[in-house]
């Protein structure tokens, strides 16, 4: 069902052949093996729409599919992915990756205190206060780009490998059933 959803509203090879920003690297794109639903593809790509999502605030859909290319990874998937930072989400995921990036610098406020009362009297304040704030999340987005992408790995591969697990015993059964059937006709 879910599979069935996502066919229906991704982009078709045809469509992103199209595409006049991609018009001129398209015959790399049209590559069946980047468009089929594997075991291997479908996980590199939810990795690499994920780090590409994170990394980057604009331009992630083509960074995930330029990555996809030799990581030969799930087109498809990879920029579908990306949508999880959206207009939407973006606020919530700024205060995320500025929490992070606070987690991981530890600033400890005593020892900062002294070399910010300098700083904060000066002409520079307001610039220099917004560049901590921004480099707290910058490196708070790259922690999440690399731990999303790898959760996202190690997730999708499990899902996958649950699905295909269940496919496969519905399918033993069918074939057991079928045999029994057979077996009690004669």
């Amino acid at each position: 069902m879910g599979a069935d959803l996502i066919r229906k509203y991704m982009p078709t090879r045809e469509a992103m052949a199209r595409n006049k920003y991609l018009e001129p690297i398209a015959h790399r794109f049209l590559t069946p093996e980047l468009w089929r639903f594997t075991r291997r593809s479908v996980p590199r790509g939810v990795a690499l729409g994920l780090f590409s999502a994170f990394i980057i605030p604009l331009g992630q859909v083509f960074l995930a599919a330029f990555l996809a290319l030799p990581a030969r990874a799930n087109v498809p998937v990879a920029t579908l992915v990306t949508f999880v930072t959206n207009p939407f989400t973006i606020a919530f995921w700024l205060l995320i990756a500025n929490r992070v990036g606070q987690f991981i610098l530890r600033i400890d406020a005593a020892a900062a205190r002294v070399a910010t009362e300098q700083i904060e009297h000066g002409l520079w304040s307001g610039v220099i206060d917004a560049f901590e704030v921004a480099g707290v999340t910058v490196l708070g987005f790259f922690v999440l780009a690399v731990l999303t992408s790898a959760i996202g790995y190690l997730v999708s591969s499990a899902i996958w490998r649950i699905l295909v697990a269940r496919k496969r015993a519905k399918r033993l059964r069918r074939m057991e059933a079928r045999l029994d059937r057979r077996l009690d006709a004669k």
